[in-house]
């Protein structure tokens, strides 16, 4: 227990010195497309997407190794937990994700994950051909995880994810490991969760590769391109079960996301649950960049001889981007 808390306070330090020269110099300043990896920001979970993304302090799936790894203290006490989403994103471009997750004994956890975004092919333009130049390429990112996730005490849990991560443009690609780090905390009043994440926590890399440019009497052949930025996302969020009871159970959740990259939002989401079968959910995301719409989202959760299935669908709409749904498939054995 004690090489626990001497970890959490090392990664602590560390964290606190290094995120701090990423936000600080930012203040008073637009921090907007000012980082690579975008991909890493898509949310793959139909759960999350539900409440609005008002998630890391209610986070009890296999989805957690996404939004708060510590959240898989949270799982049930089945060995195995599975996770398999699509995201039907914007602009044709969708993304997949999936999870297995093992319970080595009463307080570990240990997970692997993988996250893959296509953006599909795309026409190739330049200066003096805007409409294309006849070429295409493509554009996809993937993710590979490992998470561990300890209940430390009764009320606090934490857990980490190493990420492998590699963006793929053309001719050029970029690979970088970041780090994911969650802390959850039961109060012990009134059913009340605290949590805290990081998530995408890194250092800056340069992409490989080479890229031709031309001009009106030549074509020039890039190799050396500036460090690009990892999008972290500081996130504090509040959960309080307002009604529960073996019938009902009603879970209200607010949140505060703080990027890297872009100004702050603020999350409000609530789930409904009837006998853990039947899941009804909404949420909100307050912002200042952007229009917000409402977001829905519904579960059903089926127990069978091996475990329990789970189907979850998420919904949101964007003014500028359109519609964007998501699908979840879950099961424990």
């Amino acid at each position: 227990m004690r090489l626990f808390y001497f970890f959490f306070l090392f990664l602590t330090e560390i964290i606190t010195q290094n995120l701090s020269a990423q936000l600080l110099p930012t203040y008073g300043d637009s921090r907007t497309a000012t980082t690579g990896w975008q991909f890493l920001k898509i949310n793959p979970d139909a759960h999350a997407s539900g409440v609005s993304e008002s998630y890391i302090a209610t986070v009890n799936d296999a989805g957690s190794v996404y939004w708060n790894p510590a959240g898989l203290t949270q799982l049930d006490t089945n060995k195995y937990h599975f996770i398999i989403s699509h995201t039907d994103y914007v602009a044709g471009t969708n993304q997949e994700f999936a999870a297995i997750i093992y319970r080595t004994g009463d307080n570990t956890l240990i997970g692997a994950s993988v996250q893959y975004f296509n953006a599909g092919e795309m026409n190739v333009t330049t200066e003096f051909m805007p409409q294309g130049t006849g070429q295409t390429f493509r554009a996809t990112d993937m993710g590979i995880g490992i998470t561990l996730a300890r209940e430390l005490t009764d009320q606090f849990s934490f857990g980490i994810t190493a990420k492998y991560v590699r963006e793929d443009i053309a001719t050029v690609h970029n690979q970088n490991i970041v780090f994911d780090f969650g802390f959850q905390y039961d109060i012990g009043i009134a059913n009340t969760r605290f949590a805290v994440g990081l998530q995408s926590f890194g250092f800056n890399t340069s992409p490989s590769g080479e890229i031709a440019a031309e001009n009106l009497y030549d074509s020039v052949i890039i190799t050396d391109f500036t460090e690009i930025a990892v999008p972290t996302v500081f996130r504090l969020g509040f959960a309080w079960d307002a009604i529960r009871n073996e019938k009902n159970i009603l879970t209200t959740s607010a949140q505060l996301n703080h990027p890297t990259d872009n100004n702050e939002t603020y999350s409000i989401g609530i789930e409904y649950g009837w006998k853990k079968i039947f899941f009804a959910r909404t949420g909100y995301t307050f912002s200042t960049d952007f229009p917000s719409y409402p977001s829905i989202g519904f579960g059903i959760q089926l127990k069978r001889y091996f475990g329990t299935v789970k189907l979850d669908y998420g919904f949101n709409y964007q003014n500028t981007l359109g519609t964007i749904n998501r699908i979840g498939l879950g099961f424990t054995l």
